[in-house]
């Protein structure tokens, strides 16, 4: 569709050869646009590259393109009818120009002069794959040719395939004096090879590590770019590798004049710095991909309080680096280079096992394929949701007889409502059933017929939205590909795939938002306020159903139903009511949309867990209940009891460790009836005398440079003021005389700060259904001290 074939090279000789694609890349050349993709086959690497191709978009038949359009554009040109049409249902002709950056300047122009393009943002090397419904494993069909290293295939014919690829992976870090200072090592671990390379003036010998060492900054990334040519890795991974440790690199062989042939085929690489606060740092290396693990950590939405390698090794593994801390870990690593190589040599390298450890840990590599494989991102990149949508559905829509807008090309006006939360009944209670729907959102896509596609050419008898909105019966595209995706999550359930399972509920989840992104070529509020006030009616009518059967609905939040069961029932037989009521709501609803609406019914409702005792605090200061906090007990499957805490400072990493310890020691003793009065003098009486200075810390971060922080400012960035070259994250404590960085203590601590407003909220939010307060049971004992 749109896509200029190919057939490979000597047919009658063609072999067909599997590998799954890592990086892809497209440039303009003298006949046309020249496509370059990399992969990873059975027998190691793959280059595949297409010549002559050309660029498409589309614009409407009606719409005439002035010459003066095409001013500077050079290369073949033409227009042709095709068989597709616009969202509207206007026929539209695709445009094919023999250069990237041609159409590119088409398009400019003709926004500019109010003219209409479609799908002229979809980059070429994208087009090609997602036509051919290629994602992450490819087969190869053509003529190979023997290089250095690997093998190429040109203009070969590619179809889609389930391949997995034994990835040569490597681990890398780097020391250096400070952020922009001096490069003292590198360390690079692998299956295949482990070596630290350090600049120095003598050789070094020691048993249990291969140390080499060269004369200069220059003579050691020489030989790092020699050793990754010749080990030839496919997937580099780390810690902040991408926005640290290559970019120093890169940095670094510019500053030496130095090619950063860090590619295949000795081909430059470049990384590409984070352009925000909310941005990522990126990588373009041809034939290898570069994955970080915290990056990676947080698209399987893996979560921690500190994303630091220190912090997550431990939590993960229970294992700690050499040097731990913060306070002065650039000094210590002068020291070590100066004093003991060596040391700095295992220091090095174990951040690379580290790193190593916990990918295996979390199956990290194999989920990065899986994601690729489902939806068509390149391998190593992080994010993507909408980049992950169109891959799915253009595609699917063009076989449907439609174009998409250009992304950002959207008239469709006004907003659409977020997730319905009920209003909650603050107490402390026995008996709370959460009832959850179960992938709300799709199950309503799905359920509705919610589709773009669907809107556009809505047919004779739609099926009813909201704003307006009417879908289509039959030929919606959306519902069918999270029908797909469903099947194959519960397969991998079976299978007992959890990065593949994990890759599917991710992307599942992601559709609603990336409808009403405005980086989404389909973003339309009749499309997501047909999701969410669906979603209200839902919860709505669910809770009346529930309260009509005698239950108190006491909370609800998007998807879930939180309800009150009598007292009266012991564990078992509350569990057995709730079960019988989420079956209750099921068949309702079934025949209710099947009434009401002629259609079939995916909404599921599980019984989720029963809270044994269930805390709905009030917003501090007021009798009204809270939304979105709670605490509650549950019985886990090892049949101990276990704490749940959602919203509350437990949760926080804004609070302190003391008042977070606190927290949940107290609601443990309250929800299983124990004493907790003495509790709460003992830990008065602790704060105040000192034993707990250690976890009286806070820590936040700083969201822009110290610099761009006017007035005072809040209490970390005023700590961080005082610290002269502050870190990203400020760790201070509250004193008499105001705000302080922890590393330049002593301090006197303000201990009634901490009471005040640190223990007494999370205490009070409890303690009040319980007749008592924080400061009711202690002032007593204030007197004392």
């Amino acid at each position: 569709m749109g896509v200029k074939p190919t057939t490979p090279q000597n047919t009658a000789d063609a072999q067909l050869c599997d590998a799954f694609l890592l990086t892809r890349d497209w440039r303009d050349g003298d006949q046309g646009v020249e496509l370059d993709f990399w992969a990873r086959g059975a027998d190691g690497a793959i280059r595949i590259v297409f010549t002559d191709q050309q660029s498409v978009c589309f614009f409407d038949r009606d719409t005439a393109l002035p010459d003066d359009i095409f001013e500077g554009v050079s290369g073949p040109r033409q227009r042709k009818n095709v068989t597709l049409k616009t969202p509207s249902g206007n026929p539209v002709d695709a445009l094919y120009l023999g250069s990237q950056w041609g159409l590119q300047r088409v398009r400019e122009r003709a926004i500019a002069r109010g003219l209409t393009p479609y799908e002229a943002d979809v980059k070429p090397t994208d087009r090609h794959l997602m036509e051919r419904f290629i994602t992450g494993g490819v087969q190869i069909k053509g003529q190979p040719i023997r290089r250095k290293n690997f093998v190429e295939f040109i203009n070969p014919a590619l179809r889609p395939s389930q391949f997995r690829p034994r990835l040569r992976v490597v681990s890398l870090d780097i020391e250096t004096s400070d952020l922009a200072g001096d490069l003292y090592s590198i360390a690079l671990s692998g299956d295949f090879d482990e070596r630290v390379l350090m600049v120095g003036a003598s050789p070094i010998a020691v048993e249990g590590i291969d140390i080499h060492v060269y004369p200069s900054e220059a003579d050691l990334l020489a030989a790092f770019l020699q050793w990754v040519d010749e080990y030839d890795p496919d997937v580099f991974i780390g810690w902040n590798v991408i926005g640290f440790d290559f970019d120093f690199l890169a940095k670094r062989c510019q500053q030496l004049n130095i090619p950063f042939n860090l590619g295949r085929n000795r081909r430059r690489g470049a990384i590409h710095p984070a352009r925000g606060p909310n941005q990522v740092a990126l990588a373009s290396v041809p034939g290898r991909v570069i994955l970080d693990g915290i990056e990676c950590l947080r698209a399987a939405f893996w979560t921690f309080e500190d994303y630091s390698l220190q912090a997550v090794s431990h939590q993960m593994l229970g294992a700690s680096k050499d040097i731990a801390t913060d306070a002065d870990r650039v000094g210590e690593i002068r020291r070590l280079y100066a004093e003991d190589p060596v040391g700095l040599a295992k220091y090095n390298l174990q951040d690379c096992r580290l790193v190593t450890q916990i990918f295996a840990k979390t199956d990290l590599l194999e989920f990065c394929i899986e994601r690729s494989q489902l939806t068509g991102l390149t391998f190593g990149r992080a994010g993507g949701s909408v980049a992950a949508f169109d891959n799915l559905y253009l595609p699917r829509l063009h076989r449907r007889g439609f174009v998409a807008p250009d992304t950002g090309t959207s008239r469709a006006g006004g907003t659409s409502p977020g997730g319905h939360v009920l209003d909650s009944k603050p107490g402390l209670y026995s008996n709370v059933a959460l009832l959850d729907f179960k992938s709300l959102y799709p199950s309503i896509i799905c359920s509705f017929g919610i589709d773009p596609r669907g809107m556009w050419a809505p047919g004779e008898d739609p099926i009813p939205g909201f704003a307006g909105a009417l879908f289509s019966r039959d030929g919606a595209i959306l519902p069918d590909i999270i029908s797909d995706l469903s099947a194959r999550r519960d397969e991998a359930k079976k299978l007992d795939n959890q990065p593949l399972s994990q890759a599917i509920k991710i992307i599942m989840n992601s559709f609603y938002g990336v409808l009403g992104a405005n980086g989404c070529r389909f973003v339309d509020p009749k499309l997501t306020s047909s999701i969410t006030r669906r979603g209200h009616e839902i919860i709505q009518r669910s809770r009346d159903l529930i309260q009509a059967q005698g239950f108190e609905v006491i909370y609800g939040d998007t998807d879930s139903l939180f309800v009150l069961l009598p007292e009266t029932l012991d564990e078992h037989a509350a569990a057995k009511e709730a079960q019988a009521l989420g079956a209750k709501l099921n068949t309702w609803w079934t025949d209710t949309l099947a009434r009401e609406y002629r259609v079939t019914s995916r909404l599921e409702i599980e019984f989720e867990h029963l809270f044994l005792r269930f805390l709905m605090p009030t917003v501090r200061g007021t009798e009204v209940g809270t939304k979105k906090r709670y605490a509650g007990m549950v019985r886990a499957a090892d049949q101990q009891t276990a704490l749940v805490f959602k919203g509350l400072e437990v949760v926080r990493t804004d609070w302190t460790e003391l008042a977070r310890r606190f927290q949940r020691e107290l609601y443990r003793r309250i929800f299983a009836d124990e004493p907790f009065e003495d509790y709460v003098r003992d830990i008065d009486a602790q704060l105040v005398a000192g034993h707990f200075d250690a976890e009286l810390v806070y820590r936040k971060r700083l969201r822009r440079p110290i610099n761009e922080y006017v007035g005072t400012g809040p209490p970390h960035v005023q700590a961080a003021r005082k610290l002269g070259t502050p870190t990203r994250w400020i760790r201070y404590v509250l004193t008499r005389s105001g705000p302080e960085p922890v590393d330049t203590g002593p301090h006197a601590l303000d201990y009634e700060h901490y009471r005040t407003r640190q223990l007494a909220p999370v205490a009070d939010a409890i303690l009040q259904f319980q007749g008592a307060s924080y400061e009711s049971l202690t002032t007593s004992q204030l007197q004392i001290f």
